[in-house]
C-alpha cells in the first residue's frame, strides 16, 4: 500500500498527528479527514489549526462536520458520528486510524468488563477494511514523543481528561494501578491476549459459518430462514453460541447479550418446553420492513425441530 494514496483521519491530538507525519513520508497522496463533531464550544477552530497543520506536512486536509445523535452514550454516539463521516468522504480509499497499544489496551479491559467473551476482548484489528491502524504497537508516550521531535503542535481533547467518560478512568487510573501492582508491560500483555483471541476467534466464527450454512432452512413467504435445531445441538458451546449469533445477526436482530444467546441455545441444547426468547431488531428489520419501529421486539421460538425468528402470531 505504501507509495498510493491514503486516508488520515486526523484530530490534532498527537496519535494523529504523528500518523499523519508518517503516512506522508511513506505514501504518495495523503488526505487528512478532519472531523468536527460541535461538541466542544471552538471545535470549529481546532478543526482549522488541524488542517493548517496538515498541509504544512504536506497532506491535502478536508473538514467535515458530524451530527452526534445519543444512542449508546456520548462516546459511542460520537464514534459512530465519526466512522460515517469518515467512511463518506474516503472515495474509495483506506483510512488510517491512530488508535495505538494505549487505546487496545484501554479497548480489551473495557470489554473484560462487559463479559462478552472474544468478540469484545479481541479488540481493535490492524487492518479492517477499509481501516488500517498502523499504531496499534506503538505507545501513546512515543507519538507525542515523536510530535515534540518534529515541533508539531499537538491539542489536548479536554474530553481525555474528563473522569466522566469511563475509557478517561481507564487510561488514567486503572492503567497505570495495573503497572504498579503487576509491573511494567501490562499494556503489551493485554495486546497479544487480543491478537491471540483474535485468532481463535476467527478459526472458530470460521467453523460456525460453516455450521450455519448447513443449518439454513427456507423461508416460508417473505418471512426470515429457520434454523435446523440439530446443528446448534450437536455443535460444541463455542461453536453454539457464535452460530446462533450469525444467524440473528444476519436477520436483523441487534444489540445481541449474552443472555439473549444462551437463552436461544437454550431452545436447542436445554430443551423443556421453555417459551419464545425475546430479542431486539432493527427499526428496518428484514422480516416486516412495513411495520417500522414497532418490529423492534422480536421472538425466537422452538417450532418441533426448527428455531422461527420474527414475530410470532
Amino acid at each position: 500500500m505504501p507509495g498510493g494514496a491514503v486516508c488520515v483521519a486526523l484530530s490534532g491530538g498527537a496519535d494523529s498527528l504523528a500518523l499523519t507525519a508518517a503516512a506522508v513520508a511513506e505514501f504518495d497522496e495523503v488526505h487528512a479527514l478532519i472531523v468536527d463533531h460541535r461538541l466542544q464550544q471552538g471545535s470549529d477552530q481546532v478543526a482549522r489549526r488541524a488542517a493548517e497543520i496538515a498541509s504544512g506536512l504536506g497532506a491535502t486536509p478536508r473538514i467535515m462536520t458530524a451530527d452526534v445523535g445519543s444512542s449508546g452514550g456520548p462516546e459511542a454516539a460520537a464514534r459512530e458520528a465519526r466512522y460515517a463521516a469518515l467512511a463518506g468522504a474516503r472515495q474509495g480509499l483506506p483510512v488510517l486510524l491512530a488508535h495505538t497499544l494505549s487505546d487496545q489496551a484501554e479497548t480489551v479491559l473495557l470489554g473484560l468488563a462487559r463479559g462478552s467473551g472474544a468478540r469484545s476482548l479481541r479488540a481493535m484489528a490492524a487492518w479492517d477494511a477499509p481501516w488500517g491502524r498502523p499504531l496499534l504497537g506503538v505507545p501513546r508516550q512515543d507519538t507525542r514523543a515523536a510530535c515534540g521531535e518534529a515541533g508539531l503542535q499537538v491539542w489536548d481533547d479536554p474530553h481525555n481528561l474528563d473522569p466522566r467518560f469511563r475509557r478517561v478512568r481507564v487510561r488514567r487510573e486503572l492503567l497505570p494501578l495495573a503497572e504498579d501492582v503487576l509491573g511494567p508491560g501490562v499494556a503489551e500483555a493485554l495486546a497479544r491476549t487480543a491478537a491471540q483471541l483474535r485468532a481463535d476467534d476467527d478459526a472458530l466464527s470460521g467453523i460456525a459459518a460453516a455450521v450455519l450454512d448447513r443449518g439454513r432452512l427456507p423461508a416460508e413467504g417473505e418471512g426470515v430462514p429457520a434454523l435446523d435445531v440439530g446443528v446448534v445441538e450437536a455443535s460444541e458451546p463455542a461453536i453454539a453460541s457464535r452460530v446462533v449469533k450469525e444467524w440473528l445477526d444476519g436477520n436483523g436482530a441487534i444489540d445481541l447479550t449474552f443472555a439473549h444467546i444462551d437463552a436461544v441455545v437454550a431452545l436447542c441444547k436445554r430443551w423443556s418446553g421453555q417459551g419464545p426468547v425475546a430479542v431486539p431488531a432493527g427499526p428496518e428489520w428484514r422480516g416486516a420492513p412495513a411495520l417500522g419501529r414497532s418490529a423492534r421486539r422480536l421472538s425466537v421460538w422452538r417450532e418441533g425441530r426448527t428455531l422461527q425468528f420474527g414475530l410470532r402470531q
